[in-house]
């Protein structure tokens, strides 16, 4: 479970990027965040990790604070949280293998990882996790011979050798084209539902929300001004979170809800 408790971000130059954000998220969700650039997305989804520190309030993961964890408690509690990002963030020079077996770090000292000495079940792990978004061919292929679909893949697989019971996506399908987009997203449904992973996912893409979200959040100038199931999110509701009518390039098109 995740629990944002009057939790506010304000920037240096005095830009507010979350707005007394009160939330809870159950275990198994698949949440998909929305709304206009600058509109504090990236902000909630990145507090969830301290890859942005928070200005007030308190973050609950499985109870426990990720605002006031130092050291080994906040390396223990981000373990649990694995990261996809837009641009993939891969080691393009080495094979698919060690990007995957990265997200063991966690469970390692410095000596194994630095040097590649990975246990026989993080191999195994990683070559699991390569088989569950179908991929299992490319273990021993440098990464920046990918395709952007297949990048985004190796991070998923990433995420899923981490044994992460939380995913965070910040846009993951923003630069791929439409069928990859499809197939990216079914990945994450996937696994969402057979391993009960719980999944968070900031989307441009409205139709892409309705289709793959069970609880649509909204976000407008940091605050939250929708946060229901995905039924209820007509497009009136989201001419309301956005400010305006919805726009073409914010549809992906030929999407089946």
């Amino acid at each position: 479970m995740i629990q944002f408790n009057q939790v506010k971000k304000v920037y240096p130059n005095g830009t507010v990027g979350l707005d007394n954000i009160n939330l809870t998220i159950h275990p198994g969700e698949f949440v998909i965040i929305v709304g206009l650039s600058g509109a504090g997305k990236s902000t909630l989804l990145r507090a969830m990790n301290r890859l942005h520190e928070i200005s007030e309030g308190e973050i609950l993961i499985d109870g426990k604070s990720i605002t006031k964890a130092k050291g080994a408690d906040l390396r223990r509690i981000r373990r649990d949280i694995g990261m996809i990002f837009q641009n993939f963030n891969l080691v393009k020079r080495v094979s698919v293998l060690r990007n995957v077996l990265s997200g063991r770090v966690g469970y390692h000292g410095t000596f194994r990882t630095l040097f590649g000495l990975w246990p026989k079940r993080d191999i195994e792990l990683a070559h699991d996790a390569l088989r569950r978004v179908n991929i299992p061919d490319k273990a021993y292929v440098r990464a920046d011979q990918l395709s952007g679909g297949q990048q985004q893949r190796v991070s998923i697989a990433r995420a899923l050798a981490q044994e992460a019971k939380i995913i965070l996506a910040d846009e993951p399908v923003a630069s791929l084209d439409p069928l990859t987009t499809v197939q990216v997203m079914d990945d994450l449904k996937r696994i969402n539902q057979e391993l009960g992973i719980t999944t968070i996912v900031n989307l441009h893409f409205l139709d892409l929300a309705r289709k793959y979200g069970t609880r649509i959040i909204g976000l407008r100038a940091g605050k939250v001004v929708f946060d229901g199931p995905v039924e209820e999110a007509t497009d009136e509701v989201f001419a309301e979170i956005y400010g305006r009518k919805i726009q073409k390039d914010e549809l992906l098109g030929n999407v089946e809800a």
